[in-house]
């Protein structure tokens, strides 16, 4: 299927669809519909079906999707059978967490290596070296690498973050709590952990409050 224009907000959702399609029991329906999907997962019926017809014609009226080829669908939209190669810098105890995190290769992210300004040993417990970020924009290049993962403290992080463009990169993913200027070429998805806990914590207010009320 060809891809089409798609949102940031659908991308977002694409990833829960996967998920929960996996999740299911090898006994399960082999089809499935919008319907089912959406409320599986508590949306609207209505923008599931839009979601899915983006990335998928294999809907069928009063049939739904094939199950595993909807799986595959998504997968390859999202680019998860092909293999990206990144590199992390900031190999602090966020940085190894996620070096070491082993469900990335489901979602087709190979981190190759980690960059940090003082490097306490050579490698990670998986093996993955670890060098002075002196050596990042080359390493890049040397190694056509087009994604950066950013684990440094926020002062630190736009210095990393021209480092990785200078050698090339297309992309960069983001922990620091900070904005990042850059090209308006390059990708930048933020991870704020401080606004994800902000969210959280008033939706708990707000449930405190209606069950005290």
């Amino acid at each position: 299927m060809e891809n089409k224009k798609i949102s940031k907000f659908v991308l977002k959702r694409l990833p829960g669809y996967l998920s929960y399609l996996k999740s299911l029991p090898a006994d399960a329906p082999a089809h499935i519909s919008a319907t089912t999907l959406a409320n599986a997962l508590g949306m609207g019926q209505v923008q599931v079906r839009k979601d899915l017809a983006l990335v998928s014609d294999g809907g069928r009226p009063k049939i739904g999707y094939l199950r595993e080829s909807l799986i595959e669908d998504i997968e390859q939209f999202l680019g998860y059978d092909n293999t990206t190669d990144a590199v992390l810098i900031g190999a602090g105890k966020l940085g190894q967490a996620l070096m070491g995190y082993k469900g990335f290769d489901e979602y087709g992210l190979n981190i190759l290596a980690a960059f940090d300004a003082s490097p306490s040993r050579e490698c990670t417990d998986e093996g993955k070296p670890i060098y002075h970020v002196s050596r990042l924009a080359d390493y890049c290049r040397e190694n056509k690498v087009l994604m950066g993962i950013i684990t440094v403290p926020a002062e630190h992080a736009q210095t990393v973050a021209d480092q990785l463009i200078a050698g090339g990169i297309k992309a960069i993913w983001t922990f620091a709590p900070t904005h990042l200027e850059v090209p308006g070429n390059i990708l930048v998805q933020y991870e704020n952990m401080a606004t994800s806990l902000a969210v959280l914590s008033v939706h708990l207010q707000a449930q405190i409050k209606e069950e005290k009320g």
